[in-house]
């Protein structure tokens, strides 16, 4: 029996006058890379921080492990790596690891364990007693991100989690992702990068807080008779500009 980790429904979200999400649906079982891609402003963010409890939606409803969020427990079930990196920087990658499963309550036997696995898969391991002060902007990227595996989540989003990752390493960790995937384990993700789209199981194209199509990256092609997920996001897009302009 399929369980869906998150079921959001009619979520809409203002900041002043401007409505940054409109009435979105989106439900993700176990199992699924979701896919929301969309440009800058598109409410990618706050519809993660929505979903995490971490932004309170004007109307609404967000379950998330079939509990009603906000809720901090189910919060802290969920590995989360955000756009923007987190990090102590006086301390080094193994330390601030360390403080992060710690914090997310992972037992002290297996914290060593869960260190080196998301270092290693994120190809940190030489750098580990590092400090990350001296750390680029793609290994501080890579640190996030294993961090937001060290309690071993069933529920993992990763908001643009390969910005500044080299095309290899990138490679690397989708095919970590499509792993994890097949453990049962499920990831929503964000991305303006048109061939991360194409590998996921499900996409949300979202533009100005609308959820412009939902789909399959196959179906969706089809559906918009086009050859790729950038010209399905295009082609939607003046599809609502049209609409938009008829009104």
């Amino acid at each position: 029996m399929t369980t869906n980790y998150v079921v959001a429904q009619q979520v809409s979200k203002s900041f002043g006058r401007q409505q940054v999400l409109n009435q979105i649906d989106l439900t993700l079982p176990s199992g699924m890379i979701y896919g929301l891609i969309g440009p800058s402003g598109a409410g990618k963010t706050t519809l993660i921080k929505s979903i995490l409890g971490m932004e309170a939606v004007d109307s609404g409803t967000v379950d998330v492990m079939g509990t009603r969020m906000p809720n901090r427990a189910v919060m802290a079930q969920v590995g989360y790596m955000a756009q923007s990196d987190a990090l102590y920087e006086t301390l080094t990658a193994r330390e601030n690891l360390k403080f992060f499963g710690q914090l997310m309550s992972v037992p002290k036997q297996k914290l060593v364990q869960m260190i080196d696995y998301a270092a290693g898969l994120v190809d940190l391991t030489s750098q580990l007693d590092q400090r990350v002060s001296g750390y680029s902007g793609g290994m501080k990227r890579r640190l996030s991100l294993a961090i937001a595996l060290i309690q071993d989540p069933r529920l993992l989003i990763l908001d643009e989690p390969t910005v500044g990752i080299d095309p290899e390493l990138r490679q690397q960790i989708w095919a970590e992702l499509n792993k994890l995937k097949a453990t049962g384990k499920s990831m929503l993700v964000t991305t303006h990068v048109m061939d991360e789209a194409e590998r996921c199981d499900y996409l949300m194209l979202i533009r100005g807080g609308i959820a412009l199509a939902q789909g399959t990256p196959r179906d969706l092609k089809q559906q918009y008779d086009v050859a790729t997920i950038e010209q399905v996001f295009l082609k939607a897009g003046r599809m609502q500009d049209a609409n938009n302009g008829n009104r």
